[in-house]
């Protein structure tokens, strides 16, 4: 593998299938995450998220295609890149009748870490996750939430230069999975760490992610940052605009450069541009027609829009 790639790549997945019998949970995948970046892996339910983290830490073996994780074949070489790695699955593997610093001891001693090292990290993990004060308190009598940041605290224990999280904010209330959010930025912040977030919940994607990547029954169907998703499945930026008074003469807009399309009520107009570097220009525009701006908001395409239009789209079977 060369060199300057697996240094700027923390993932590369090349021609990935994984079949379960007759059924293909993924199919002939190809892209790579960058080291240091949060991407978000998304798709329906039994879209292959969760088999492809098993793959990328070497618990299945794929079908055809290659992986290097780290440098690493997780086929051949499973060990070095779970060494390597922290995962938070949808249930949060604590031991309930065990304290939230007995967990932690616990799972940094299955991983390795000399003592002196565990118990100086144990305190800081206690103190970054707000769970000092709580810590020799059995796990059974926390929140989901506090559930939640102590299952995240003991996947970056061992300092991982990537965290798996597959559905972490999966039945928490919004309070704690705002809390979560916050703590998976703080995360990749404090260690650089690499983030793989799978997750069904588009605006927790939105929020987090530097790329994402979107599946549906195994088929990449897209990739990107939001930006360059909207520019490829939803060109074109829609303005909301409205005045303080009725234009006394209609707008002419129809040739001005970088308008899509006008339409235009008595005092709302929305206006379809190419880009947001339109919009100054559009507004000295429209001021210098002597309309009255009372309020003008480009309505920006969320990534919600982009996942149901290319799910609608498979669903029509369009490309």
């Amino acid at each position: 593998m060369d060199q300057e790639m697996s240094e700027i790549n923390a993932i590369e997945i090349t021609g990935l299938t994984h079949r379960f019998g007759e059924r293909t949970a993924l199919n002939d995948l190809s892209y790579s995450v960058r080291r240091g970046e949060i991407f978000a892996l998304l798709g329906p339910n039994g879209a292959g998220k969760t088999t492809t983290i098993r793959l990328l830490n070497g618990l299945y073996s794929p079908s055809a295609g290659s992986i290097r994780v780290l440098g690493f074949d997780p086929q051949t070489q499973g060990q070095e890149v779970r060494c390597r790695t922290g995962v938070l699955t949808e249930t949060n593997a604590l031991y309930e009748r065990l304290s939230a610093r007995q967990n932690l001891h616990f799972f940094g001693t299955l991983s390795g870490m000399p003592g002196a090292e565990l118990r100086s990290r144990i305190e800081e993990m206690l103190t970054f996750f707000g769970l000092q004060s709580r810590a020799d308190e059995k796990v059974g009598t926390f929140s989901k939430g506090m559930k939640q940041r102590l299952a995240l605290a003991r996947a970056v224990l061992s300092r991982p230069q990537i965290l798996f999280l597959d559905e972490p904010t999966s039945s928490l209330d919004p309070e704690s999975a705002q809390q979560v959010h916050e703590l998976i930025r703080s995360v990749g912040q404090q260690d650089g760490h690499t983030v793989f977030l799978c997750t069904h919940h588009l605006d927790e994607a939105q929020k987090l992610a530097d790329r994402v990547a979107i599946l549906n029954a195994g088929n990449l169907l897209a990739l990107g940052t939001l930006e360059e998703l909207a520019r490829q499945f939803n060109p074109g930026l829609w303005v909301n605009i409205d005045l303080a008074q009725p234009l006394s003469a209609p707008l002419a807009l129809g040739d001005f450069r970088g308008v899509v399309q006008v339409k235009q009520a008595e005092q709302h107009l929305e206006v379809q541009v190419e880009s947001e570097k339109v919009i100054p220009a559009l507004a000295a525009e429209l001021v210098r027609q002597q309309a009255q701006l009372l309020s003008f908001q480009p309505n920006k395409v969320t990534l919600e829009q982009i996942y149901f239009q290319l799910q609608e789209n498979v669903r029509e079977g369009k490309k």
